[in-house]
């Protein structure tokens, strides 16, 4: 009964510790691959807008 009435956000105003070296590389590490596949994704669908309002316009002849 004890353990209920602590409050647990108590425990998160102490002192941070330092992640280990080889878990914060992985985290980078995934975080910069995340990163890479948005900007594809964003490369690759974000052009097909505006080729297809190429393909639709109509040229005036102006000449």
């Amino acid at each position: 009964m004890l353990e209920q009435d602590k409050n647990p956000f108590k425990n998160l105003q102490g002192d941070l510790k330092d992640v280990p070296p080889e878990l914060r590389k992985k985290v980078m590490e995934d975080v910069a691959t995340a990163k890479l596949i948005m900007e594809l994704s964003h490369l690759f669908t974000g052009s097909f807008a505006s080729i297809i309002e190429g393909m639709l316009n109509t040229k005036s002849k102006s000449e």
